[in-house]
């Protein structure tokens, strides 16, 4: 099983970035996935050229973790009340030939009680060419520079959220597994259904 983990923020460094190395933890050691199963592409260490173009970027590189991919978790920041650019301009590039019928977790991260406006925006407009299959579950991270830092949970908020990224993370697998004989079945080649609707 691979696992591919989008840390969405543009900022190197951040927290973003935190809680996909935080969540690929928690998929090595409660969901025994092997190091090598679980990738984190981080959008702020490896900033993507903005608009595809001539200049890819790191792409090629993410390209071959996303395909490799039986499942992804994508996680947002929200600036704004937005998910941020590097996220939507990562699904500028993303194609069905990466993605397509894979189930994602999304994850919405907030310094403060926002984190939800992310979820709703990438749910509408992310998924239409790349045919990414989000599941029901998602995980909002609030207040997050005081959740996910230490191996045990600091307080009740800390481990509320551990709790439910466990719970989301379960249903994430079971998805990945049921989902493989459907992509395998289904044929990604006709023209003329090469973008979504």
């Amino acid at each position: 099983m691979n696992i591919a983990i989008v840390a969405g923020s543009s900022r190197s460094n951040s927290q973003t970035a935190k809680v996909a190395r935080f969540i690929r933890q928690t998929l090595i050691n409660q969901f025994d996935l092997a190091e090598q199963e679980v990738s984190v592409i981080d959008l702020g260490s490896y900033p993507l050229p903005l608009w595809p173009g001539e200049d890819q970027g790191p792409w090629g590189m993410f390209e071959k973790q996303l395909a490799k991919a039986d499942a992804l978790i994508v996680l947002a920041p929200e600036w704004h009340g937005m998910a941020c650019p590097a996220i939507k301009n990562f699904f500028l590039y993303a194609t069905k030939a990466q993605l397509a019928h894979k189930p994602a977790m999304l994850g919405g991260i907030s310094a403060g009680v926002g984190g939800a406006y992310p979820i709703s925006e990438l749910r509408a407009s992310s998924y239409k060419n790349c045919r990414l299959c989000y599941i029901p579950e998602h995980l909002i991270v609030r207040g997050v520079e005081k959740v996910m830092n230490m191996p045990l949970p600091v307080d009740e908020e800390d481990r509320r959220i551990r709790e439910r990224l466990n719970y989301n993370l379960d249903v994430l697998l079971r998805y990945a597994d049921a989902l493989k004989p459907v992509r395998a079945a289904i044929d990604m080649s006709l023209p003329e259904f090469a973008n979504g609707m």
